[in-house]
């Protein structure tokens, strides 16, 4: 008989512990995430790669183009 006296006092300590774990967590309030300070990352501007750009939009209509063809030959 005192075995399981002893395992109800320990599960009733058990339910105990979780259930103040429990509280414990949903009461505590999160901290903010501070947000990122760092600079987004932007590639220089370099007008050879516009115009290499514009010039592939072009499609075809780009090998009878002068600026296409600088920008080729450079």
């Amino acid at each position: 008989m005192e075995g399981k006296v002893l395992a109800r006092i320990a599960a009733i300590v058990f339910v105990a512990i979780a259930i103040a774990a429990t509280v414990i967590e949903m009461t505590r309030k999160e901290a903010p995430v501070p947000a990122s300070t760092a600079p987004a990352l932007q590639p220089s501007a370099d007008p050879l790669r516009a115009t290499l750009r514009r010039c592939q939009q072009l499609g075809e209509a780009a090998s009878s183009d002068a600026d296409c063809l600088a920008a080729w030959a450079e």
